[in-house]
Order: C-alpha cells, then structure tokens, then sequence
C-alpha cells in the first residue's frame, strides 16, 4: 500500500507541476451543487482512472398492462414523485389495438404507489370506456390528446393550486397543446398549439427548471423535416407554460447520430442543474425476430422487424446534449420478446426509492400480449463513476470555487481499495494541512460521507477560494461529490 500511495504521490505531483505552468480559465463556481461525474465537466487530468457507466439492477415487474383499455399498445410512461401528497404517479397511454396515431381508441391511463414499487390502479369512475366506468382512466374521447399525453408535477414558486399539475400532448395535426389540474385526475386545456413547430410523433416532455428559471420542452423533431432524415429532438423554453420560443435543434457535438424515439429528459432529483436523459435507441430495419418466431410470440405485423435499447445522455441545460457513452444503458434481455419493436423505452421519471436506492421503469414486450412495465434501481448518483482498478489511478479536478463547510463523497471500494482526496491551490501547490498524508483512507460504501484531513473536516476557510481536488484511487468508484 505504501508503494502505491509514494507512486500515485509523484504522479500527482508531477500532474500539479504541469497544471502550475498552465493559464488558468475561470474557476468554476459549484457553490454548494452536487456534482456527477456523468460528464468531463470537473476534469482536469486523469492517470489510470476512467468514466464509468453504471449498470442498473432488475427488479421485476412494476405493473401489467391486462385491463381491457390497456393492452400491448400501452406506452409513453410517466412516473414521478409528488411530495405534497406523498404519493408515487404514474401516467400512460391505455391502447389495445395498433392504429393511427392520435386515434379514439386511446385513452390516458393512473397508476399510483405509496412506495415506487408496488403500483395499483384506482377506481376513478370519470370516464366510461368499453361500457364501464370502474377503470383507472383520467383522459378519454379527447383525440388526439391521449396518444402522448404527458403530466409532470409544477415545482414553479408561485404557480397557482389550480396548475399543480401540467401536462402537454398533441401529434403534428394539432401542435402541442397545455393542460392543467388540481387534483392529478381532472384536466382542462390551457392553451392551444402552444408549440407548433415539429413532429411530436412520440412523447414530448416538459418540467419546470430551477436551475434556468424556466420551462423547458423537449420534443420530437425529424433531422431533415417533414418525417425525413431520423428520429431526433428539438427543445423550447418558456415563463409561464403558454408562450414558447422558437425551437432549436440540440446539439450532441461530435458523435454520430442515432434515432431517438423518445428523449426522456428530467432534472435529476438530486442536482436539478443536471438533466439526466434515459433516451429510447431505436433501429429501424435492423430485425432480430423472423416471422414464425414473431407468430409464436403473438405479435401482430409491423412491430417485429426493428429492435431498440436505451441510451444515457445528459445536458447542464441549453441546447447541448453530452453523449459520455454511445453504448447501450440497459441492454435488451435474453429472448427474442425482448428484440421486437418498439420495446425497451424507458418510462419517463427518476425516483428516489428509499435511502440508497433510486429507479427508474423500462417498458417491456411492447406490441406482444405479454406487454408490461419493469422496475430498474441504483444507487443514488450511480449513472457514471470515475473508477479506479487495482493498480490504482487519480484524478485532478478543474479550479473550483464553493460554499459551505466540509466536503462529501458518494463512493465505494472494495475491502482492499481506498481513496485519499488532497486539497490545492489553483496553481496545483498544496495547501499546508490538506495533503494526501493528510487525509486517511477512505474505505468503506457511503452515499454520503464526509472527508476530514488530520481528522478535521471543517474547510469553510478556504471556501470562496479557488482550489483543486486531487484524488488517489485504488479499486474504487466516485459517483458524485458535494461541499455543503
């Protein structure tokens, strides 16, 4: 251990050297945000370290779409937290037989849960379909409406009881179009084709951004228009929910382009100033599934000749997507239920299911009778770590400023692993007391540890101050840090 602590020493010594002959750009201001590191968005240098992504957990079934208004055509999921009323959401389009989009057919179906994990659908008695009121149904008879309609929960200072809840929902014939409710249950229309400029041939989503002070929408778009090109999307912002900008195309930089079939984009619950994107991956043409075995699974023609995962993409807002993995998130399962099309689309929503867990819900079986929704989890933060293997690394983070008093840590190792965190100066010097013989090993699985050198852990000194963090790792991962 000692050998490798003195090589990572010099290592890191020598990356300070280099960093103190650079000109520095302008320390980044975290204050006290929680950082991922799902993005090179704090890195400066890295030896023997790497960018991790995580590898989500099944859990099973969260709920069967088998009432008669549902069926294998259910789809474009949304589920969230409503803190107010201590209640998990859900809401998805209820549609049993394939058609056109936008159809009477569809309706727009509620499922709720006091935990994220065991889902049941209410009574609701509001609407009759297939000549019964006794359903879980909240929109009906309202073409096109239902085919994406899309709720989210408005966290806006000051936004009246009556639009606790906004949804949008339209197809390219109508635009997009607000809606509102009190209760989650009973909806009016807010505003007419608010946003008129795009496909919006799949789900649409928005949500109240604390970190831009505005609403933003992201939404289908085609690369070439008018259906042509792929599959991609396109974002607006907004004050108040009915006066939108122009749209703007987002940008991934420069890595290939794919076809999204939806987007998925949310402020993640722990750092609302990252916007996590659990984007469906679509592969048109690209057949897994032949026609006996299509017949087997009882699946209808058209939904067996193309095959979808999901994707991680991330944005800190504005109309930039950074694409750290182009490799699938979640891969399809084993057996070809699982290479159809259109299954594999991640619901739209990340919730914190107890204390060290988050998840998140995957359609599966899309366009088969089997057709359901499935729990994932992870550790909170654990969409991408910075990991070290055994022979050890390290990492140098860009200047940064702060708030707050101590730093913390959501990390793990193994029994043999560790981390040891230094402080420096902008210029990669050390700051006397916040070495890395300073700082003991940190061993251990926390989500949120607090860091102490010499057994002190308070550096509200140096807040306000531009410093670097310099870490030596050893069969570790680092999901996110936070000084608070």
């Amino acid at each position: 251990m000692r050998l490798f602590s003195a090589f990572w020493e010099i290592v890191g010594l020598l990356l300070c050297i280099a960093l103190g002959t650079q000109a520095f750009a302008s320390p980044l201001d975290i204050a006290s945000k929680r950082e991922l590191f799902v993005d090179d968005f704090l890195i400066d240098a890295m030896e023997g370290t790497q960018l991790v992504m995580g590898v989500p957990e099944h859990k099973g079934t969260a709920l069967l779409f088998d009432e008669a208004w549902e069926g294998r055509y259910c789809g474009y999921v949304t589920v969230f937290w409503d803190d107010g009323q201590r209640l998990y959401r859900m809401y998805y389009r209820g549609l049993p037989e394939a058609g056109k989009d936008g159809s009477q057919n569809e309706v727009t179906c509620y499922a709720e849960s006091s935990d994220g994990i065991l889902w049941n659908k209410p009574k609701l008695k509001l609407f009759t379909v297939r000549n019964s009121s006794e359903n879980n149904v909240v929109l009906a008879g309202h073409a096109p409406y239902s085919h994406n309609f899309s709720p989210f929960l408005n966290i806006r200072p000051g936004a009246p009881a009556e639009e606790r809840y906004l949804a949008l929902a339209g197809t390219s014939s109508t635009g997009l179009s607000g809606f509102a409710s009190e209760d989650g249950f009973r909806w009016h229309k807010t505003e007419e084709a608010m946003i008129t400029e795009g496909a919006f041939d799949s789900q649409n989503v928005a949500f109240w951004s604390e970190s831009e002070s505005c609403y933003v929408c992201y939404f289908r778009s085609w690369s070439e228009g008018d259906y042509k090109g792929y599959r991609w999307v396109s974002r607006c912002t907004s004050p108040d929910f009915r006066h939108w900008s122009a749209p703007v195309v987002m940008d991934a930089g420069d890595r290939p382009p794919e076809e999204l079939y939806t987007n998925q984009t949310l402020a993640y619950y722990r750092a609302p100033h990252i916007y996590v994107s659990l984007a469906a991956r679509f592969m048109p043409g690209r057949r897994v599934v032949s026609e006996e075995a299509a017949r087997k699974l009882g699946i209808e023609e058209g939904y067996y000749k193309d095959c979808s995962d999901n994707v991680l993409i991330t944005s800190r807002g504005g109309n930039h997507y950074t694409r750290t993995f182009m490799e699938g998130f979640i891969r399809p399962g084993i057996g070809l239920e699982n290479w159809t099309s259109r299954t594999n689309y991640p619901a739209w929503g990340i919730v914190p299911t107890g204390e060290t867990e988050m998840s998140f819900y995957i359609q599966h079986n899309y366009g088969q009778p089997t057709a359901r929704l499935d729990r994932y989890s992870m550790r909170p933060d654990g969409f991408v770590s910075l990991r070290a293997g055994y022979d050890g690394g390290s990492m140098t983070t860009k200047p940064l400023l702060f708030t707050g008093t101590a730093l913390y840590m959501n990390f793990s190792t193994s029994a043999a692993g560790s981390i040891r965190v230094a402080l420096l100066h902008e210029d990669g010097s050390a700051i006397d007391g916040y070495g890395l013989d300073d700082c003991p090993e940190i061993i251990g699985n926390m989500v949120d540890q607090p860091i102490a050198w010499q057994d002190k852990e308070d550096i509200r000194a140096l807040a306000g101050t531009p410093i670097r963090l310099h870490l030596v790792m050893k069969d570790a991962d680092l999901y996110a840090i936070q000084f608070r």
